[in-house]
């Protein structure tokens, strides 16, 4: 690689596992295994001054002395480090009291899942436990600055931090995440024994008096002055147009306007209810787009009876996929992937599913985890499209490629952005499953067109919230409105958006990205086009922002390359 080039790659990765040291521990670089995020402001803005001088060096690179190849790298580089930095201007960690990204969550959740392979690993472990409270502290101060500065989160969020740090406080401390690190196999019995009642005295005399004094500050200075639900976006903040603006241009990677965003999302409603029609009549006799929502979304039948029945759906779906993707994708991941259940406290608020990369260092495989709570609130029909999309032929399959591809930088093989791309793809990949013949009927492939007008919904009301000022219960209402959701996913999704704006406009913009180009390739290159060969072409950087990918699959199509990389 270009030596100016390979130096800001390694800077970049170096500043961004410093910066994330837990992702680091997760990712399976243990450098990091003793050290928090340093949530400070002087923190924040040292690295914020990093990122733009990362930025400024990858432009000055004259892309014409590069490989194609470089010449991706440098802009992906260019692009996250300079939006990052952006994003990290708008000061979110002075809002951060959040039930799906708040620090506490990312303790109760996270932790768990990091894993030592030996004893000085497990060891850094306990030191990492032992700076929580100092993280708290952070947080809190950062908190205080946003209140001081009319920057206050919104009161829901507020009331369901509050609530889940209840629940974990109210748990024994036996179910500690930091209690369920897997202690190494190269240790014996004693050195666990000694480790394991280390921890423990971390989590009784650090961890949960820090949870307590945390939920105390919250309680009595940010609930008071939190944004009451009518004003739950985050235009209704001083600076909150400009914020949002740096949230539209990362989450998306491209220059579309909210208004533009806004309508994209009306329009692809409007187009999903002809399909809802077609489909409805074969698999619910009836053709009536209301109708056909109240069907989905109330008839019990189409409800699971129980929490095992769930996690049985999600592992079936990823089976049958993991047999058909040979036929369609020429680059396959080498890392496995399992199904585990969204841990207890914090999933009564979490999303339905999500997906955890493998470590690189094989200690754990990728996981796709499904949240168990009421389960007879979760829908038959919808369990395939999820499958697909967190696990494979989705997130699993393109972000373990990812991981494993050769000659790439490292910021790329684990990226800390592309969510147009990744969110795109799994998105697409929801569509790909039915050309793929991989959903078991038609009422699964109804459950295609729910996820997909779920994701349109997302573009009018994260929107609508945080650019026209529409009021919770609004954006609530739309979705139930125009989805056939479920009133208990709605809400936590709105909540979702609320505390992330942003991030939820990425699914269907990447979706349709992904989508033009290959009806584009497929014009361009007539018989010779091959559907294995794109793909392996959309999957062959890792995560890349949606221009350059469209500059990638041009070159491919216009080149005639068809040969996939079986």
């Amino acid at each position: 690689m270009h030596q100016g080039l390979a130096d800001l790659a390694d800077r970049y990765w170096e500043a961004s596992l410093a910066h994330h040291p837990t992702t680091a521990s997760l990712i399976g670089d243990h450098r990091f295994d003793a050290e928090l995020q340093d949530a400070s402001r002087e923190a924040e803005d040292a690295f914020i001054d990093e990122l733009e001088d990362l930025a400024s060096a990858a432009a000055d690179i004259d892309p014409s002395d590069l490989q194609p190849e470089e010449r991706i790298s440098r802009a992906v580089l260019a692009f996250e480090a300079r939006s990052q930095a952006e994003a990290l201007r708008s000061r979110l960690a002075e809002l951060a009291v959040d039930p799906m990204k708040g620090v506490h969550i990312s303790l109760i959740q996270g932790i768990g899942q990091l894993r030592a392979r030996d004893r000085s690993q497990a060891e850094a472990f306990v030191a990492k436990a032992s700076k929580v409270g100092w993280l708290f502290d952070q947080t809190i101060e950062r908190h205080r600055q946003g209140v001081a500065g009319g920057r206050t989160p919104p009161r829901v969020l507020v009331e369901k931090v509050m609530g889940q740090i209840d629940a974990y406080l109210a748990a024994p401390a036996d179910d500690d995440s930091f209690l369920h690190i897997p202690a190494p196999v190269s240790m014996s019995q004693g050195e666990v024994d000694t480790w394991r009642a280390e921890m423990r005295r971390q989590v009784e005399s650090v961890i949960r008096p820090a949870f307590e004094r945390y939920r105390q500050v919250i309680a009595d200075e940010v609930l008071p002055v939190s944004r009451p639900p009518d004003r739950s976006g985050i235009g209704w903040l001083p600076d909150g147009d400009e914020v949002y603006g740096r949230a539209v241009t990362r989450y998306t990677t491209t220059d579309l306007t909210p208004a533009e965003i806004h309508q994209l999302g009306l329009d692809d409603i409007s187009a999903l209810e002809d399909e809802y029609r077609s489909l409805g009549a074969v698999a619910l006799d009836t053709s009536d787009v209301p109708t056909i929502y109240e069907r989905l979304r109330t008839d019990p039948a189409l409800r699971f009876e129980d929490a095992d029945q769930v996690r049985a759906a999600a592992e079936d779906a990823l089976a049958r996929a993991n047999a058909a993707v040979p036929q369609w994708f020429g680059r396959l991941p080498k890392a496995p992937c399992v199904v585990e259940p969204i841990p207890e406290v914090g999933a009564g608020d979490s999303t339905i599913a999500y997906y955890l990369m493998p470590s690189e260092d094989g200690a754990r495989p990728g996981i796709y985890f499904i949240n168990l709570t009421e389960p007879t609130t979760r829908t038959r029909y919808e369990a395939e499209a999820l499958a697909f999309h967190e696990s494979v032929p989705g997130h699993h399959l393109q972000l373990s490629i990812a991981q494993e591809l050769d000659g790439v930088p490292a910021f790329q093989r684990h990226p800390f952005g592309g969510t147009a791309y990744i969110e795109g793809w799994g998105l697409y990949t929801e569509r790909l499953a039915d050309e793929m013949g991989l959903y078991s009927g038609d009422l699964a492939r109804l459950g295609m067109l729910s996820f997909d007008s779920w994701r349109a919904c997302r573009l009018v009301v994260d929107t609508g919230m945080h650019a026209k000022g529409w009021s919770r219960q609004q954006a609530i209402d739309y979705m139930l409105a125009n989805s056939p959701q479920a009133p208990n996913n709605v809400v936590n999704e709105v909540d979702r958006y609320i505390g992330w704006p942003g991030q939820a406009l990425a699914y269907k913009i990447g979706q349709h990205r992904i989508m033009d180009l290959r009806e584009e390739a497929q014009r361009t290159l007539g018989d010779r086009y091959d559907i294995k060969a794109f793909h392996d072409v959309v999957l062959g950087s890792g995560p890349v922002p949606l221009d350059v990918l469209t500059e990638m699959v041009r070159e491919w199509s216009s080149e005639g390359r068809v040969a996939s990389s079986e």
